[in-house]
């Protein structure tokens, strides 16, 4: 009989056999299959645990994650038993999925997905093309998980787009938006309007909404959805107000100072919320969250404003602008589109010291590669373009080469691997220098593990055995299912 250990790693290799849109590129024929029926039905023959939580529903193009995360600490801090749905993860599987901050164990993942087996396969009988996708089990499994807990709340962070996305088989409390801009536009549209409507897909009748949605034309779109739905809009700059003060970034441990952030909304006003996350986008982020708890407020449920301060203390959210080490210092950054790359930019420009800096840089092949080059390239003495393993999305190096040698004035050179970048930049940075990675969350999985695990070393290294700790990790990636 399989040991526990084996049979998590079967009901990873399970998970990881079902179509996953995540990596794989999704085809004309796949787009059609983006229907909630299905969903609907796997969450039926668990028993619907989605119609026992009350619900935050969050989505938009960039920032909905970090606040998510925010909204579910600030709830915590309120006292509320918390369940917590992001993607994708960055280390492992279960990151997807917490309870009061808490993944799940590897027995709970290989219980859950047990459970699930059945009406998966009942699933694949009845479907002409496929049965449930990889991210709609998730899905599932987060909800079991919850349920189990008897979770007071659930923050669900929608995964792709809002309206036929797995998340949306919910009747939320509040719904947030946070900001649209161009990615995956093959399948959310061709306009900024486009994208919005996906997103606005979300809004559900008489349920309030605050929206963090800049631009008059997307703006309309969501005003006009809410308006449909009868749904009280609170619209950041209107009835939402808010000012953010940066904080200084000196010392390790890195930031030395969190952000101050003061909001006002139709239920309150809070002053000197402190914001752990760097840069202003996440002053942003973070006034959404706040906001988003205060409507919920409006709806009846006790979230007293001391929870605000201690809930945003706590946030902790990997390859968000994270500082994993210093001298030099090493930014990781999961920025996959031009407008979070445009953030990450300012916030180096703003909140960090002047000095010389190494970018190593890979991006999948659906997003928009030049563009995001052209705007973070220029702030870099070098960049390392590389192009990841773990997935057939890589955008080819060859071309991202042929970007940068129309950006003048920059430096660059071609690395096989992102191990072999980030060895070349690790040995030619000296202490007072900066080494960022972005441009995809697969890079920044790759290559955190890799920097943590010579961490974990904690010796000098002469020899360099270090960096050979930090070369096994990053095969043992390679090599998980």
């Amino acid at each position: 009989m399989p040991n526990s250990d084996q049979r998590y790693h079967e009901a990873l290799a399970f998970l990881t056999g079902r179509i996953n849109f995540e990596k794989a590129p999704v085809r004309d024929q796949d787009k059609r299959q983006f229907k909630l029926e299905r969903m609907q039905r796997l969450l039926e023959l668990i028993g619907r645990p989605d119609k026992r939580i009350p619900v935050v529903h969050v989505a938009g193009t960039k920032g909905k994650g970090s606040t998510a995360v925010m909204i579910a600490e600030i709830l915590a801090a309120a006292r509320y038993r918390v369940g917590l749905f992001t993607s994708p993860h960055i280390m492992q599987f279960e990151e997807r999925m917490r309870v009061d901050g808490k993944c799940p164990t590897p027995e709970q993942v290989t219980d859950l997905v047990d459970r699930l087996r059945g009406p998966i396969q009942k699933l694949d009988n009845e479907s002409a093309t496929y049965g449930p996708t990889y991210f709609e089990i998730a899905t599932a499994m987060a909800w079991l998980m919850f349920s189990d807990a008897r979770a007071d709340f659930a923050v669900l962070e929608v995964g792709l787009g809002g309206r036929l996305d797995s998340t949306n088989i919910c009747c939320p409390e509040v719904t947030v938006i946070t900001n649209i801009s161009r990615d995956h536009m093959p399948l959310l549209g061709t306009t900024l309007s486009e994208v919005a409507r996906e997103k606005a897909g979300i809004i559900k009748p008489g349920v309030p909404v605050v929206s963090g949605v800049e631009g008059e034309g997307p703006a309309e779109v969501v005003a006009k959805r809410a308006a449909e739905q009868g749904a009280p809009l609170w619209e950041l700059g209107r009835e939402v107000q808010y000012h953010y003060e940066p904080g200084p970034v000196r010392s390790w441990p890195l930031p030395s100072a969190p952000g101050l952030l003061d909001v006002s909304s139709p239920v309150r006003s809070s002053q000197k919320l402190p914001v752990a996350l760097l840069g202003e986008h996440q002053g942003r982020n973070a006034a959404l969250a706040v906001a988003a708890c205060d409507a919920m407020v409006s709806r009846g449920f006790r979230i007293e404003s001391a929870a605000l301060p201690q809930g945003l203390a706590k946030v902790k959210w990997p390859a968000r602008i994270e500082v994993l080490a210093d001298r030099p210092t090493v930014v990781v950054d999961a920025a996959h589109n031009v407008a979070s790359i445009a953030a990450l930019r300012d916030t180096l420009r703003t909140q960090f010291p002047p000095s010389r800096k190494r970018l190593i840089f890979a991006v999948s092949n659906d997003k928009d590669a030049v563009g995001m080059l052209r705007q973070i390239a220029p702030e870099f003495d070098e960049c390392l373009l590389t192009s990841y393993a773990l997935t057939h999305r890589a955008f080819p190096v060859a071309d991202l080469q042929a970007t940068a040698a129309s950006i003048e004035g920059v430096r660059y050179r071609v690395c096989p691997s992102p191990l072999e970048a980030w060895q070349i930049a690790r040995a030619e940075s000296g202490p007072d220098d900066l080494i960022c990675i972005t441009g995809s969350f697969f890079l920044a999985a790759e290559l955190r593990r890799v920097i943590l695990a010579e961490q974990a070393v904690n010796a000098p290294d002469p020899d360099g055995s270090a960096v050979e700790a930090g070369s096994e990790a990053y095969r043992a990636k390679l090599d998980r299912p």
